[in-house]
Order: structure tokens, then sequence, then C-alpha cells
């Protein structure tokens, strides 16, 4: 059960998180009949995502023996059979399908692009430059859309073009952490020989930018005033600000990376941000009345 648990990559289902964005931004978290199917979508994207998972170390099998991390990954280091594997994969299509007996046809249509999105980039996209990353960033941002679809609410452009930021840093991030780790070595990532470090720092600071541009963009926009009939949303800003830099610095000075969720679950400073930035977020859009 602990390999099929490693194998399913269950500690990654808080990525989908990001599908209750639109819940708690259209000022529905009390609301029990959309949160239920918020969470049902939370559930049927995690079982989406192991799917992909699974079928990406089941055709990387070989390459990841060869990796100093990778092999031991369940299938690459024989604790899970290939043919095992391949009844893991049909048993989570079956899962998911179910979500069309729950969920409305829009929610199951992005998801479908999801998983589709996720099959080409482990067969195709993943060996483009450039393309690789923007790949994953697209992930998130369906992430979010299908939160706001599930729901039938309206979402922020500038909500969707500040998570499509945010997931392309942390992708550029990770990349930057292979980069420097695995340089000099031919079995990781094909992508890698492509990129330079002065080019993903580049881009690092070209998607943070993006994040702090389009999020005080949104904080600040007519529509999301009146939406939250208040005009203090704006001072959020300094948290994401200090979120982003933070990360910048800790990629930078304690030379990590390779996993978001780890940097940010070991770095109390980031913890504290986060915590803060949540209770200010509830306060403004669920208590405060200001205009």
């Amino acid at each position: 059960m602990k390999e099929i648990i490693k194998l399913l990559r269950v500690s990654h289902w808080t990525k989908n998180v990001f599908v209750f964005v639109p819940l708690v931004f259209s000022k529905n978290l009390m609301n029990k009949d959309f949160l239920v199917e918020v969470l049902f979508a939370f559930v049927f994207f995690s079982i989406a995502s192991s799917l992909v998972y699974v079928f990406n170390d089941l055709i990387d099998a070989g390459k990841d023996k060869l990796h100093q991390i990778k092999k031991f990954r369940p299938i690459a280091s024989g604790k899970i059979s290939r043919s095992k594997a391949v009844v893991i994969i049909f048993i989570l299509i079956i899962l998911t399908a179910v979500s069309f007996f729950v969920l409305n046809l829009q929610f199951n249509s992005v998801l479908l692009g999801y998983i589709l999105l996720n099959i080409s980039y482990s067969l195709l996209l993943k060996k483009i430059v450039i393309v690789d990353l923007l790949s994953v960033s697209i992930g998130f941002m369906l992430r979010v859309i299908s939160g706001a679809l599930v729901i039938t609410v309206p979402l922020s452009s500038w909500l969707i073009l500040t998570t499509l930021f945010l997931s392309l840093f942390l992708a550029v991030a990770k990349r930057r952490a292979e980069f420097i780790i695995y340089e000099n070595e031919n079995n990781t990532r094909i992508v890698l020989k492509d990129y330079n470090l002065k080019l993903l720092d580049l881009f690092l600071a070209v998607s943070a930018g993006g994040i702090i541009i389009s999020y005080s963009l949104y904080s600040v926009a007519e529509r999301t005033v009146n939406y939250f009939h208040t005009e203090n949303l704006v001072f959020t800003t300094i948290f994401v600000i200090y979120g982003i830099f933070r990360y910048l610095y800790l990629i930078h000075k304690e030379k990590n990376g390779e996993n978001s969720l780890e940097i940010l679950l070991k770095d109390i400073p980031s913890i504290i941000n986060i915590f803060i930035y949540g209770i200010v977020i509830y306060y403004l859009i669920y208590h405060e009345k200001s205009l």
C-alpha cells in the first residue's frame, strides 16, 4: 500500500487546492452546496493527476532507473510491476469517469482537457524548450477555471493571469534547481540542455513580475472593488510581494527549488506569511464593508 500511495503521489494532491480559488474569491466559501461541489472537483482532479503521474512513470521507467533520485520510484525500482501499473491506470480511468455522473459537463470538459494536456506533456511537450514550462502553467490555470465552472461563478481575468504567472514561476524555479543539480548528467530531462542559468533567472524575474502586476491590478480593478465593497484588497499585495521575494531568496541562497511544497512547508516565514494573508483575505472578503 505504501508503494501505491507513493506511485499515486498523494502528497502532490495539494496542488489541486487551486480549484478552491474561485470559491473563496466569489464569496461562496460558506455556501455548503458550493463547497461540496468544489470538494468533489478537488477529489476528481486528484484522481486525474494521479492517473497522469502513473502514466508518466510507466512511460519513463527505463530512464528513471538511471536517475539518482527517480530510480527509487515504485515502477523504476521494480517494487510495482509494469502490468500492475497498467491495472492501476485503468482503475483510475474508471474513477475519473465517475465525475461525468457527479459534476457538470463544463467541469468535465476542462478535466478531460487537463488529462490530455498532461498525457501530451509526458509523451512530447516536456521535451520542447519553453513549451514544457507553459504546459505546466496551463495545467494550474485549468484547475482554477474548473473551480469556477463547477459552481458556475464568474472568474476575473486578472486572477487567471495571476495563477498562470504563479505556476510559471514555480515551474521555472524547479527547472533551475534541476539544471544546477543535474547539469553534468545525461540521464535527466532532455530539455535541460536547451536552458542555461542566466536564461532561467531571466524567466524567473519575468514571471515574478507578472504575478505581482497581475495580482495588483486584480486588487484595484473596479469590478473587484465593487464586488467586495472594499478598496483595501490592494494592501494584501504586500504579502504576495514578500512571498515571491522570500521564495527567490530560498532558491538562490539555500540552493533549493526542486520541490515547491517542501520549501513552503519547511520555511517558517513563508508559512506565517501565507497564514496572515489568509486571515486578512478572509476578513476583507467576508466581513469588511468599507464602501
